[in-house]
């Protein structure tokens, strides 16, 4: 069985979280899914590339290997809705975002397969991202978690409209100091190239609402991208360097801005 995740273990009071970077199926589960589905097409493409700066700014990197077809790691463990009265991807996601099914009739996975995805790959990754915000604790004072995502800045079955091009969530304030946000969001306003706005369609998934407690030193911040600022949104989903290139400088800026701004409070 391939790896779960890959851990890399910084020296800054930061990690990061990419929990739907993951693109692979296991064999065993291929014929279940639609054809469509092995495409993988929900992906958060390419964030590793597009955050190429955070080793050098001492982050710790949590990614997973496998797709969030598989299980979403960004989901709460009980599979309750994340988004109530909107639609929702659930644990084990059985629709595009597109709303047209993921599985085969009669393949969805049952409540006894699901338990099993959740063991198998749910817990490690939570079991890896826990244990890591704690190794940072012991060494600092206060830690920032980033939840790095991205999206197709257009999917009705999702939400109205197009979303603005940066989409930075912290649980309406509950998951970082306020100070944090305010940084991350001052940062944004010193440019008018990219739209932003906080809390507004996504909030922060589960990662962000269960690890976030700024009480215990841990400060959460959710970042959903729009995915046609640095790539393609159409087949093959590729990586655009000269796009990229653009928005890189100011999620640098944003990040520090964060990083800064938990390093000076107390707890």
């Amino acid at each position: 069985m391939a790896p779960l995740f890959n851990l890399h273990q910084g020296t800054a009071p930061m990690l990061v979280s990419m929990p739907h970077l993951g693109t692979l199926i296991p064999d065993e589960l291929k014929p279940n899914y639609v054809p469509r589905a092995l495409a993988v097409e929900d992906a958060d493409w390419h964030l590793d590339h597009l955050y190429n700066f955070l080793k050098d700014m001492g982050a710790s990197i949590l990614t997973p290997v496998f797709s969030r077809y598989v299980i979403d790691l960004n989901r709460p463990p009980d599979d309750a809705p994340m988004y109530p009265g909107a639609s929702n991807t659930e644990l084990c996601p059985t629709r595009f975002f597109t709303g047209e099914p993921l599985y085969t009739e009669g393949c969805q996975p049952d409540a006894n397969e699901k338990l099993r995805r959740r063991e198998t790959y749910w817990q490690p990754y939570h079991q890896a991202l826990s244990g890591e915000l704690s190794r940072l604790r012991l060494v600092h004072t206060n830690v920032l978690l980033w939840d790095a995502h991205s999206i197709r800045g257009q999917i009705p079955w999702l939400f109205d409209g197009k979303l603005p091009d940066l989409n930075v969530g912290t649980a309406n304030g509950l998951s970082a100091a306020e100070s944090v946000g305010r940084a991350v969001m001052a940062a944004c306003s010193q440019q008018d190239q990219f739209t932003h706005v906080l809390n507004g369609r996504f909030k922060g998934g589960y990662i962000t609402r269960q690890y976030g407690n700024p009480q215990a030193g841990i400060h959460a911040v959710q970042l959903e991208k729009c995915q046609s600022i640095y790539m393609s949104e159409l087949p093959p989903y590729d990586y655009k360097p000269a796009l990229a290139s653009q928005v890189q400088p100011l999620l640098h800026q944003m990040m520090l801005a964060a990083l800064n701004q938990v390093k000076s409070l107390n707890v």
